[in-house]
């Protein structure tokens, strides 16, 4: 059914009222298509987002490692591991003239000036943290949420977009050992690195393969440091400073460390563990989210669980299944994606079933739970459900970019397969957008590219391959990411002008 209009005593509507929480970049983009609604515009919703912090910008905006756990993992060097006009949000460009793969204070500023240009700042309370969350079950649908702030102010709302981000709690692998080297000091997580220092000694061990281990050994490495980086199924292969080596068995006592094929190395004076991070919301009790695995299906359980992996059932990876109405959506669950351009469409699939959840088809969705887990079951050869949790939100290939496609066309209010399938009139934004085939085929090339990009920058040409690039709009970034991408694979891609390309970073 479609959502009752609330009226008062004297006959006007009461707004309805939305709560984003977190204003990083899920929070912006939920904010930001919310006012695009026409619901917004004619007065029908009222948002605001709660951000615990004193700015927006969420993961990207800096802050000292003294919290525990840190409140941002942000590294001093850290920068994009991908072009900023495949990164940058569908409605809103990066500045002319930008770095390629620009350093986390450029989008930082990049996220403050959408939240300026959009007007969203009045609808944004900084310093201020959702700490509980109640869902109000009344006799009639839909039901709403009672949302406790740290101002101890309890409000109630109708909506509720979940956008807290997954950067905060580190993860930790389940190694023989690894407690103690922790409890000396000897280990910590990458969330509170900042900087190569020699303050860790002269020989560390990263373990981990995504875009921070890479980042940390590599920049240690330069430093001077000899780094043992361990990289699952990897077999052992020095490379300068560098000296790659598998998956660890056990930490041993006096720096030894004994690895899956029985290589040992010693010496080792401290360990640096990037090894991802877990999704949890502390604000929402068990009674609305489990924190456990989920059993196998089928069937599909009737309650929300959170693996810390990923949380399930969600239809869309954004609505619970386990609820009778769909009035919370979660935000930027997805992993391996280009996130900014995803939270938007996923924002807009968000107020679209919030308007118009009769166009939600809980039984197809629950068929494509059902396929998914099927297909991941097969690929991995396994239905253990912590297999299955480990690659639920972790999309492959262009998988993202059918993601995006299906969900813009699923929210475009114009929809014709809208007109004799939904329960009264469809309101909401009209329109659709479609992933260009350049963002595919650059985010594909985006190992060459930021290779390349480093390699502008030794030679001190960056500046002058990008100054003025965008004052003529999109299509001069395009072009010029088509410009870099010829001269990289020069020498049918083996070298970049004379440099060897390092394969392993080409892939990230």
């Amino acid at each position: 059914m479609e959502l009752p209009d609330i009226r008062n005593e004297g006959g006007s509507s009461i707004p309805r009222r939305l709560c984003v929480i977190g204003a990083g970049p899920a929070g912006l983009a939920a904010l930001k298509i919310i006012l695009d609604t026409p619901q917004f515009k004619r007065g029908a919703w009222l948002p605001v987002a709660y951000e615990a912090r004193n700015q927006v910008g969420g993961v990207w905006h800096p802050a000292l490692p003294i919290d525990n756990p840190p409140v941002t993992p942000l590294y001093d060097s850290l920068t994009t591991n991908l072009p900023h006009p495949v990164m940058a949000y569908t409605s809103f460009s990066f500045p002319p003239g930008t770095p390629v793969f620009p350093r986390a204070q450029i989008v930082e500023t990049y996220l403050q000036s959408y939240a300026t240009h959009f007007d969203l700042y009045p609808y944004i309370q900084l310093g201020t943290s959702v700490d509980a969350v109640e869902r109000i079950s009344e006799s009639t649908s839909p039901s709403q949420w009672k949302v406790k702030l740290s101002t101890g102010e309890i409000e109630v709302f109708d909506f509720l977009a979940v956008c807290n981000g997954h950067y905060r709690v580190p993860r930790y692998p389940d190694i023989v050992g690894l407690a103690k080297w922790r409890s000396l000091n000897k280990a910590m997580h990458s969330a509170w690195y900042r900087r190569p220092t020699h303050d860790y000694g002269d020989v560390v061990l990263v373990i981990g393969a995504g875009p921070s281990g890479l980042d940390i050994s590599s920049e240690m490495a330069d430093n001077g440091i000899t780094i043992i980086h361990s990289v699952r199924g990897s077999t052992p292969e020095d490379l300068g400073k560098i000296k790659r080596r598998g998956g660890i068995s056990e930490f041993r006592d006096d720096g030894e460390v004994l690895f899956e094929d029985g290589t040992v190395e010693r010496g080792v004076s401290f360990c640096i563990l990037a090894t991802g991070y877990e999704t949890t919301f502390s604000f929402l009790p068990a009674t609305l989210i489990q924190n456990a695995l989920p059993p196998p299906i089928p069937p599909i359980p009737q309650q929300l669980y959170n693996s810390t992996f990923h949380v399930f059932p969600l239809a869309k990876h954004i609505f619970p299944l386990a609820y009778e109405d769909s009035t919370i959506a979660f935000l930027g669950l997805l992993v391996r994606v280009a996130p900014f351009p995803i939270l938007e469409a996923q924002a807009r699939a968000m107020v679209h079933v919030f308007a118009n959840p009769s166009t939600l088809d809980s039984t197809g969705e629950a068929v494509d739970i059902m396929s998914r887990y099927a297909d991941l079951s097969a690929e991995f050869g396994s239905e253990d459900p912590l297999v299955i949790a480990h690659a639920w939100h972790r999309f492959k290939d262009h998988e993202q970019f059918n993601y995006r496609d299906g969900l813009y066309e699923f929210a475009d209010a114009s929809n014709q397969a809208y007109k004799n399938g939904a329960e009264g009139p469809i309101e909401g934004i009209e329109g659709r957008i479609v992933v260009p085939d350049w963002e595919k085929r650059m985010y594909d090339a985006k190992g060459i590219l930021r290779q390349f990009w480093v390699y502008l920058e030794k030679q001190g040409l960056a500046e002058e391959w990008v100054r003025g690039i965008g004052e003529g709009g999109l299509h001069e970034w395009v072009e010029l990411l088509e410009r870099m991408l010829k001269e990289a694979r020069k020498d049918d891609g083996e070298t970049i002008k004379g440099e060897t390309i390092d394969s392993d970073k080409a892939k990230l």
